[in-house]
């Protein structure tokens, strides 16, 4: 359990609500220093675990977890700044709560859980990305104009591609569910 990437990953996590102390404070220097830290420890939470054969179960629930965390707390700053629309922030808080009633659906059952795939962590990974951006593109200056504009770019791909896994995982959870020896009845 007390191996260095699943510390990582607890840094990660208690950071989160440090980062929301210091949005809701209007310290936005500092908060978006604390989304860059969980962004590094994201990254090499992983890299570590796979370096030093530390790969762990539990390391598998805290990366994805913290995860949802992170974008969820982003979520809020960027909703109750009125940068991201209500609908946006609906749609993503749906599609993760959706996904979570599957997978406790699933280890109910005593079935697989929804397994990550590429896209999904590409999803995540912009997410990640466009909501600092996003964050900073209140600011004046050209500094604000190109985090606006790429902040949603990588917001357009990472909505677009989370809501798409979300579907697919939700399909496959489904298919688990109604199939779960994986036999389609004709």
């Amino acid at each position: 359990m007390f191996t260095l990437p699943n510390l990582l990953s607890l840094l990660r996590g208690a950071l989160i609500p440090v980062f929301l102390i210091l949005a809701g404070d209007g310290r936005d220097g500092w908060a978006l220093f604390v989304l860059a830290v969980a962004s590094l420890t994201d990254y090499f939470d992983g890299k570590v675990a796979r370096w030093l054969h530390q790969e762990s179960a539990l390391g598998a629930i805290l990366d994805p977890m913290f995860d949802r965390f992170y974008i969820a707390a982003s979520l809020y700053v960027l909703w109750d700044r009125a940068i991201l629309p209500t609908w946006v922030v609906l749609a993503l808080v749906i599609r993760d709560l959706i996904l979570f009633l599957v997978n406790v659906e699933l280890k109910r059952r005593k079935l697989s859980l929804l397994v990550v795939n590429y896209i999904g962590k590409a999803a995540t990974f912009n997410l990640l990305y466009a909501f600092p951006l996003l964050f900073w593109s209140t600011h004046q200056g050209w500094v604000g104009t190109i985090t606006y504009v790429l902040g949603w770019a990588f917001s357009a791909w990472g909505i677009s591609l989370y809501l798409i896994t979300g579907l697919w995982y939700l399909v496959s959870g489904l298919k688990s569910i109604r199939f779960p020896n994986g036999q389609i009845v004709q």
